[in-house]
């Protein structure tokens, strides 16, 4: 089963290509980052972003519309506050001001727009083409 997985999902890019990741945003902050990386261990971020956002409820890699601007993140924040929010699919819990200052959000937001992708190309991970090779081949009888 999990050689059907990993070969299913090298067979979505033609060989020797990968699926691009999405480059972190590149728009104005103004908030705080070190004043961010208490606000985001105070509130329990990490619990599903992991401490640098590449676990769990990973983002890091995968940015959204909702973290391209400090405008957007509060956007999302504040609208999901609401009975019912505008991204009612998400389990992420609700912000509204008097939970978190806008201040206090563009700090968080500032701190996780320092993270960075840690994480191999898959080309570069032996086993994990090993396995994906031997996926590859026909199957025995």
């Amino acid at each position: 089963m999990l050689a059907l997985s990993i070969a299913s999902a090298g067979a979505q890019a033609p060989s020797g290509t990968q699926r691009p990741r999405s480059q972190p945003p590149t728009s104005p902050v103004t908030g705080n980052a070190s004043t961010g990386k208490k606000l985001y261990e105070a509130y329990s971020c990490y619990a599903c972003h992991g401490y640098n956002g590449e676990t769990g409820r990973a983002f890091v890699g995968n940015w959204s519309g909702n973290l391209a601007t400090e405008t957007a993140f509060l956007s999302f924040l504040r609208g999901r506050a609401n009975v019912a929010p505008a991204q009612p699919s998400t389990n992420m819990p609700n912000f509204s001001a008097e939970t978190l200052s806008d201040a206090q959000a563009k700090d968080i937001y500032a701190y996780i727009r320092t993270f960075r992708s840690h994480a191999p190309d898959a080309e570069d991970i032996p086993v994990f083409n090993q396995i994906l090779g031997a996926a590859r081949q026909p199957a025995r009888p």
